[in-house]
């Protein structure tokens, strides 16, 4: 099991900026990849970003790329979402998932944050 705990969510203006955090306890040593997802009200949840734990290649959605920045502390088993320059549509629920190695899909989540942005 792993447990998955996100913070940094909240309220902020177009054009600002906010760090979410994941927090990950439990089987972390096994992770392959984190991502983060965001789901906006009447929609699907997206990809926006992950992360390799060992070799810190990411990839980004189009939407959020040169905007948004994924990093990872490995030693405190934390990811980190920088979100710069941030629009209302980037309005979401955001939440942090674990892929294990050896498995082809995200099988932990966490509960999420909420990120609003207003115009």
């Amino acid at each position: 099991q792993v447990q998955l705990v996100e913070s940094g969510g909240g309220l902020v203006q177009a054009g600002g900026s906010l760090r979410l955090s994941c927090a990950a306890s439990g089987r972390a040593f096994s992770t392959d990849r984190m991502g983060w997802f965001r789901r906006a009200p009447g929609k699907e949840r997206e990809f926006v970003a992950a992360i390799s734990w060992r070799s810190g290649i990411t990839n980004y959605a189009d939407s959020v790329k040169g905007r948004f920045t994924i990093s990872r502390d490995n030693a405190k088993n934390l990811v980190y979402l920088q979100m710069d320059s941030l629009k209302p549509e980037d309005t979401a629920v955001y939440s942090c998932a674990v892929r294990l190695f050896g498995a082809v899909q995200y099988a932990y989540w966490g509960q999420g944050t909420q990120v609003t942005v207003s115009s």
